[in-house]
């Protein structure tokens, strides 16, 4: 019999969590992990009972010719890891020390909110054009493990 893994098990869950992104521009899944445990999962859309952009005539960022990794503040979605950042916190679920396992890397707003959590390590799938987020990241002792390179 064989098993996968337990990275390659939590990033079957991240990639499974992924589609439930509404995003128009890049579905995103995360989840947190502790003591080999799901403490919380999230993807990338918008804030409960509010319309997704699909809804609302589009993506403004596209409309606007947003380069990717720039201005989140005009994204109407929460991204992956904030949305599995805040599960846990309203299910009274304690993260810190915990793994998080990324679809893509964490935007540098991400990386601040995963550093405050106590996040200590980061899997991610694919890259993502933020480099002040591996700055800010590499300042905090983190490292972003890249799925692939774990094999």
């Amino acid at each position: 019999m064989e098993r996968p893994n337990w990275d390659e098990y939590f990033m079957e869950i991240a990639l499974v969590t992924q589609k439930r992104s509404t995003c128009l521009r890049r579905q995103v899944g995360a989840v947190i992990v502790k003591d080999k445990r799901i403490m919380a999962t999230g993807y990338n859309g918008a804030p409960i009972g509010l319309p997704h952009c699909e809804e609302q005539g589009g993506c403004l960022r596209q409309q606007l010719n947003i380069p990717s990794g720039q201005r989140h503040e005009l994204c109407r979605a929460l991204h992956a890891e904030q949305n599995a950042i805040i599960q846990a916190a309203y299910l009274g679920q304690s993260i810190a020390g915990g793994t998080i396992y990324c679809t893509h890397q964490p935007c540098v707003i991400c990386a601040k909110m995963i550093i405050n959590a106590g996040i200590k390590r980061i899997i991610v799938k694919e890259g993502y054009p933020d480099e002040l987020a591996v700055k800010i990241l590499g300042e905090a002792g983190l490292k972003i493990e890249m799925f692939d390179e774990l094999k």
